[in-house]
């Protein structure tokens, strides 16, 4: 005897269709369909009225397809012609599954999740059984999200990790590392299924193991986003995120394609958040419309839970009046270094350079510009619709060295050492600089003022006191009026940005 708790799985299925007007509820249309049927020796299975599409659905064996819808044309020939039955035709390539779900929704919330709608469903009343009609392309991930749910076994989550650089091959191990204990403590499998850079992308249905690094080397398949939706497809796979840790303009490109594609999004490129305020709401919408998350934690703070914070606070109705602080873990260390050390500014930049607080050029970083992007998403996180332009960026390098090469502007950094000096000596006593966004202004109206520029502030100040590579965020509200909640720790590193994003991974994966 069949376990209650068993799924009945039967496969290489057709649906009859037989749809017409003012034929439903007739005497003796069922027995007419089952007596044609019996007599071409064709088994039905599960029989559905559908009142709103007018029709009967019926479940027949992929082979008896044609046979059926061939009888039933012959059977109905008079109501065809006058019209009263309009087409009768099959629906192949279909599975059913069966089985007892005592919350039935829940089971379709996380079939919708996955993109999976019935094609048919049929519930037994009182017996909480259910039988459902999918796919074939979608059947086996079906009863796996299914099985998930109803037996409680560890629910699989697919993850596309993009970019295994220094974040991305950090993030790749501490997965592998923690799966185990993670499958254990929250009945959840990850399974990194994909790598990515930008020339060539791996798979690996079952999920790769230390050897990634390998199968990545070796892979033949192109990078593109269509390669990986035909995977996630052709495999059947549920629950999907895919992990961006790039900092690619183009990647970002392709975020709507994999909300519309069943991916949830995952994020430590900062590109997307601060593109023209109409794209940031289109992804949005699209992001609502699939029922998919999006969340980057990492785009300011790298580890810490700042943009989860400030998102707390907004949406409880908590008026936010003031974000301040510095933002930039690498220009954190030179002017930390730079105000208590009597090296000169070029020497500590190399310094900053060598320990890879910096980016290979580091113009990007004495530009301002990263700064400006992570104050433009707080902004944004607090519904105001500023864009990149309306910022006062105080950029920290001389015009004459901007349109130089990378390596010529490494060779003539000691340019810099007189005005970091001069400005240095020019502070008050007891004061250090810092370079610091901050975002005020009246932020109940639609634009805030955002500023990035280098400060002096007394040394005994929560913004003086920053040591190494930390980043500082003091947010100023209402309620707590001139005392910010200070949120203070290590901003940078690949370390911490790959457990931050790792952090977002099972947020995510817990909430399907």
């Amino acid at each position: 005897m069949k376990n209650a708790n068993e799924i009945k799985f039967l496969k290489n299925r057709s649906i009859i269709k037989f749809e017409g007007e003012d034929f439903l509820g007739e005497i003796g249309i069922d027995g007419r369909i089952f007596k044609a049927l019996t007599l071409a020796r064709i088994s039905v299975g599960v029989i559905s009225q559908q009142a709103i599409e007018n029709g009967l659905s019926i479940l027949v064996n992929e082979a008896d397809a044609e046979k059926a819808v061939a009888c039933l044309i012959d059977e109905f020939e008079a109501e065809r012609k006058s019209g009263k039955v309009s087409q009768i035709y099959s629906i192949n390539n279909v599975s059913v599954l069966g089985f007892v779900a005592e919350d039935f929704n829940k089971v379709l919330t996380e079939l919708a999740r996955n993109n999976v709608f019935p094609l048919l469903l049929n519930q037994v009343a009182g017996e909480n059984r259910v039988n459902i009609v999918v796919t074939s392309s979608q059947d086996e991930k079906t009863k796996n999200v299914i099985e998930s749910e109803i037996f409680k076994k560890p629910k699989t989550v697919h993850l596309a990790i993009i970019g295994h650089g220094n974040v991305g091959k950090t993030l790749i191990e501490q997965v592998l590392r923690s799966s185990e204990e993670i499958k254990r403590r929250k009945k959840i499998d990850l399974k990194v299924v994909a790598v990515a850079n930008s020339r060539k992308i791996a798979f690996n249905k079952k999920g790769f193991d230390a050897n990634w690094n390998d199968e990545v080397l070796t892979a033949e398949h192109p990078s593109n986003v269509e390669e990986l939706i035909n995977f996630s497809k052709e495999n059947q796979l549920e629950n999907l995120i895919v992990v961006d840790n790039t900092a690619s303009k183009d990647f970002v490109k392709n975020y709507h394609a994999l909300a519309e594609n069943g991916f949830d999004l995952v994020s430590s490129n900062k590109i997307f958040n601060t593109l023209p305020i109409e794209e940031y709401r289109k992804l949005r919408y699209t992001l609502s419309k699939n029922n998919r998350r999006y969340l980057y934690e990492t785009n300011v703070g790298a580890g810490l839970p700042l943009i989860d914070t400030i998102k707390l606070l907004h949406l409880s109705g908590e008026n936010i009046t003031r974000i301040k602080g510095v933002f930039s873990g690498s220009l954190s260390y030179i002017f930390n270094n730079f105000s208590v050390r009597n090296d000169k500014f070029s020497t500590i930049i190399g310094e900053a350079m060598e320990k890879g607080y910096t980016e290979p050029d580091p113009r990007e970083d004495l530009s301002g510009n990263d700064v400006a992007r992570k104050l433009l998403i707080l902004a944004r996180e607090l519904d105001l619709i500023n864009e990149f332009q309306d910022i006062n960026i105080q950029n920290l390098i001389p015009e004459d060295l901007l349109a130089v090469d990378k390596n010529e502007f490494i060779s003539r950094l000691d340019e810099l050492d007189e005005e970091y000096k001069k400005i240095k000596e020019e502070q008050e006593p007891g004061h250090v600089l810092r370079y610091v966004g901050d975002l005020h202004g009246d932020l109940q109206k639609e634009k805030g003022q955002l500023d990035v520029k280098l400060v002096s502030v007394p040394g005994s100040s929560a913004l003086g006191q920053l040591k190494g590579s930390d980043s500082i965020f003091e947010i100023y509200t209402e309620s707590y009026g001139e005392n910010p909640i200070v949120i203070m720790g290590a901003g940078a590193g690949a370390q911490v940005t790959a457990r931050g994003v790792f952090g977002d991974i099972l947020r995510v994966s817990e909430t399907k």
